[in-house]
């Protein structure tokens, strides 16, 4: 082959042979064995596994990959991260970090020895050993192997603010069909070669999934090159009969581009529309395995997909296809006497700083130190509570372009094109959106240098935040409530990679994963029903792994604190939820210091007897604190008798989601000072009714618990009446006081029925009012406390 890298001679050939001799036979025997792992005796059924799991099809593509960037990371003295798409692939990574040595660096029993060589393979889809998918326990990784399509985004989210790192991510075929993905492949449209480091993307083509082809199977190369062309790429196809050579010179073509960019970007300050490089690799699916059986093909079919020979039980002509598969690979020639590497085979593995394995970034050693604004310059003061309305959002957006300025290098926004609409204007005082490609005229606030990442895709903007915390780095994603629900499940996901992530002693911290939801659906009025989904809240309160904290601050000086708490939390998701209207201002800077720390408080100054109330009212979220106080305020003057209490919660996590077999955050003593020993709570939740029932359903109060909340009741109409459709609004919360207060005051139920019309007068009222004025009641905008 023309122009190959001088590196490239055939006895570097002949060693690659047999590295991948020795990995492919790893991975095949983690599959089907349980003893007998050198074949040094003959093969016999007791030697098979009885639950034999696992995937083949794409782990000897995968072996050949990590071989090649092994050859160009020692050539170049590179740092390498890798990311495997294709998260059944694992058999590969688990052959190849033994190979290298990086098991043995975390887990002394998995030391490249003969008893290491027969637990490693033993273990895998073992009770108490290795899954079939990438996962935390591994060295090296930072992408949860179970669901498909975020290994692109993450891949960047690694990348940037990284110079000095070249990210490999290798997309399965089957991956590449997927959304997120195909969104992800436009995120070099954001990657300033100047600061960033770089993704090399390469497309893991062997055509088929679990039982058709893939999409970009059934595609020949110039569709292929004219697709990642028209996405921004210089792609190039890797296939044939024999791909070393043409591998690593693609490699080694796709590294010397990235650095000639880079050096453009950094010496010559050009960077206009850069065209990173990839690589379209084709090789086949089941490579080096089983051929056919019983004239069907299984190597380059989709029968090699998962486990290529199933019955090896039953089945004896199965059994006697992999005895030969097995022993093709002739193990035993790749060990010295002593059961060491060949020293051709040990000569193909990087130092020890640079083997994939030991990346810093990938397993936490790379966290950045932040340095935070003082909270003091942002506090809102006022004469009195609920005397002053702001919104707290644009107030927030302050102290955000601060922390942008204190750290311009390791913090980041993402927001799928809402930072201007989420009141966040101050933001671009000090910094702009990031765009690396020509900007159209009438474009504003957009530098390949800004720190605002802006994409209509929320699986790109969560994967590149994933990948960018999990590096060490810190950040926020911002996105309206109702559209959130896009990202649950990869959310999720990334929880189960936290939870398991926080059992292995030797991962280190990374900052907390932080989400803002606005928008919220009780201020969608005007965009409808489509628009108003508290759902996302739900989701991650079903989390139990204890890695989530969900918040609701109730104005600004609460939501300064939580996002300042947040941005110092690790190894979590903070889901804060924030309304970008003007609303009440209730709490001094150290009254919601107070009542962060505490998750709820007491607050004794909106009730008119808080220390022996009839009802205690409480809420969380700005609304349904407005609402709820606002419910007070009216009581106050037409029934002075009925003695009210309110508690404000902001955090929902301190009823203990993930073990709520009590309030485990909050004691009984403190409950009952909280909430009484006796009385009824109406609770005005901001999302569905569900999320506080589940907290609570199994504790002594629960039946005492009143709950309002969204109940999928919504239209296009006015603010407060989707309050009134929910039964959230003022006056339906005071019918509810009413009632259950009535059943302990005796002069309250007494006026009940005069009562109860009067608040259902008040209702008619406003369902009139809107009908013809297409606004709300003077009396509901133009309330004050």
């Amino acid at each position: 082959m023309d122009n190959l890298p001088g590196y490239v001679t055939s006895e570097l050939l002949e060693s690659m042979a047999k590295y991948l001799r020795l990995t492919n036979y790893i991975a095949a025997s983690e599959l089907y064995l349980r003893d007998n792992f050198l074949l040094e005796s003959e093969l016999k059924p007791e030697h098979i596994k009885r639950r034999v799991l696992g995937h083949w099809g794409t782990v000897p593509g995968l072996n050949f990959i990590y071989l090649c960037l092994n050859i160009l990371i020692k050539q170049y003295q590179q740092e390498m991260m890798l990311i495997v798409g294709p998260g059944h692939g694992y058999p590969s990574l688990l052959a190849n970090l033994f190979i290298e040595g990086s098991m043995g660096e975390f887990y002394p029993e998995l030391k490249f020895s003969k008893k290491g060589f027969g637990k490693l393979i033993h273990d895998f889809s073992w009770p108490g050993g290795f899954p079939s998918h990438a996962n935390p326990e591994t060295p090296g990784v930072i992408l949860e192997g179970g669901e498909l399509g975020y290994s692109l985004a993450t891949a960047f989210g690694s990348a940037f603010d990284n110079p000095d790192l070249i990210v490999t991510c290798v997309v399965g075929d089957g991956e590449s069909e997927t959304g997120p993905t195909a969104t992800a492949w436009h995120s070099i449209k954001f990657m300033n070669p100047k600061t960033d480091g770089a993704v090399l993307p390469i497309l893991h083509l062997n055509k088929f999934k679990i039982s058709g082809p893939t999409l970009t199977g059934t595609m020949d190369d110039q569709e292929l090159i004219d697709l990642y062309r028209g996405y921004g790429y210089d792609p190039v196809v890797v296939e044939g009969e024999f791909l070393y050579e043409p591998m690593l010179k693609a490699l080694d073509d796709s590294y010397h581009k990235i650095k000639e960019l880079q050096r453009m970007a950094r010496e010559e300050n050009k960077m206009d529309k850069p065209r990173w490089p990839m690589i379209v690799l084709r090789s086949k699916k089941g490579w080096t395995g089983p051929k056919e059986y019983k004239g069907l093909p299984i190597e380059d079919s989709f029968r090699s997909h998962g486990i290529p020979l199933e019955h090896t039980d039953s089945d004896p002509g199965e059994f006697e296809l992999l005895k030969n598969w097995l022993a093709s690979y002739n193990v035993n020639e790749l060990f010295t006497s002593k059961f060491e590497l060949l020293p051709e085979i040990k000569a193909l593995v990087p130092p020890a700083e640079l083997r994939m394995g030991m990346s810093k970034d990938a397993n936490g050693f790379n966290l950045r130190e932040f340095k935070y604004p003082d909270l003091k310059q942002f506090e809102i003061k006022f004469a009195r509570s609920a005397g002053v309305s702001l919104s707290n959002m644009q107030e927030l957006s302050k102290y955000m372009a601060e922390f942008v300025r204190l750290n311009p290098d390791s913090f980041r926004i993402m927001s799928p094109d809402e930072t201007e609409s989420n009141k966040l204007h101050e933001l671009f005082k000090v910094t702009t959106r990031r765009y690396i490609w020509p900007i159209p005229f009438g474009s504003e606030n957009l530098s390949p240098d800004g720190r605002v990442m802006e994409i209509l895709s929320e699986h790109s903007l969560v994967g590149w935040l994933e990948g960018y915390v999990l590096t060490g780095r810190n950040g926020v994603f911002i996105s309206y409530e109702a559209f959130v629900m896009i990202v649950a499940s990869m959310v999720d996901q990334y929880t189960k990679f936290l939870k398991q992530k926080t059992k292995i002693s030797w991962r280190k911290d990374v900052p907390s994963l932080n989400i803002i939801l606005t928008s919220e659906s009780w201020r969608q009025d005007h965009n409808g029903y489509s628009h108003q989904n508290p759902g996302f809240i739900s989701s991650v309160l079903n989390d139990y792994s204890n890695t989530t904290d969900v918040y609701f601050p109730v104005d600004a000086n609460s939501l300064l604190l939580v996002m300042e708490k947040s941005l110092k939390s690790v190894n979590g998701v903070n889901v804060i939820v924030a309304g970008k209207r003007e609303m009440p201002q209730y709490l001094t800077m150290e009254q919601a210091r107070d009542q962060i720390s505490a998750g709820v408080m007491r607050w004794d100054w909106m009730g008119n007897d808080s220390e022996n109330p009839d009802i205690v009212f409480t809420a969380s979220g700005d609304n349904g604190t407005k609402e709820s106080i606002a419910a007070i305020d009216i009581l106050k003057e037409v029934c002075p008798d009925l003695k009210t209490r309110f508690v404000s919660i902001t955090e929902l996590t301190c009823f203990g989601i993930g073990d709520n077999c009590n309030l485990c955050k909050i004691s009984m003593d403190h409950f009952q000072h909280l909430f009484t020993a006796d009385k009824h709570i109406i609770y005005s939740h901001h999302g569905y009714p569900e999320d506080i029932q589940h907290l609570i359903y199994n504790h002594p109060a629960a039946t005492r618990f009143h709950i309002h909340g969204y109940r999928e009741r919504g239209t296009t109409t006015t603010p407060f009446n989707m309050l009134v459709l929910n039964k959230c609004d003022r006056y339906n919360l005071c019918l509810d006081a009413i009632k259950y207060a009535s059943q302990s005051n005796k002069q309250l139920a007494a006026k009940r029925p005069e009562l109860e019309a009067h608040f259902n007068s008040l209702l008619e009222k406003h369902e009139r009012y809107i009908k013809e004025n297409g606004d709300d009641m003077p009396e509901v905008t133009g309330f004050k406390y």
